[in-house]
């Protein structure tokens, strides 16, 4: 996507405009992201956090299918394409100042999303030492 390609969302205004008004006004970080938590739209279970660039927010709503900005390898990631887990939209939201959004998914392929291979990428449980020591993870179900 070029500079000069215009994007189907506005920049951020006012804090009114963004808390109250009716115009997406993503608000990207200082690394020019967005946090994305993806839900089933079977169950409403989170199936996982993901980050969004201007870019892949703009393919997400062409789309209809979720493309995140993958962190680890510097380049755009079209959800599913390798493993047929496509991420297909059914609703999108913001939060009051705009700067995450939740997603509600029909997942195709097997219904997975963790590249684990587990259906969600939360999968354990942190759980506190009573005694005060380190916090440790619980599995939990797949």
């Amino acid at each position: 996507m070029s500079a000069t390609t215009l994007l189907p969302f506005d920049a951020p205004g006012t804090t009114s405009e963004i808390e109250e008004g009716t115009s997406f006004q993503p608000r990207f970080d200082a690394n020019g992201l967005i946090a994305c938590i993806a839900v089933d739209a079977r169950d409403g279970r989170v199936l996982m956090l993901a980050h969004m660039n201007a870019e892949s927010l703009a393919r997400t709503l062409a789309t209809g299918e979720c493309w995140y900005w993958s962190r680890s390898r510097g380049e755009l990631w079209h959800k599913g394409a390798t493993s047929g887990q496509i991420q297909r939209v059914v609703e999108m939201r913001t939060d009051c100042d705009q700067d995450a959004l939740l997603v509600t998914v029909e997942v195709g392929g097997d219904g997975g999303c963790c590249h684990t291979g587990r259906r969600a990428c939360f999968y354990r449980a942190v759980e506190r030492d009573p005694e005060g020591g380190r916090a440790r993870l619980r599995a939990l179900e797949a």
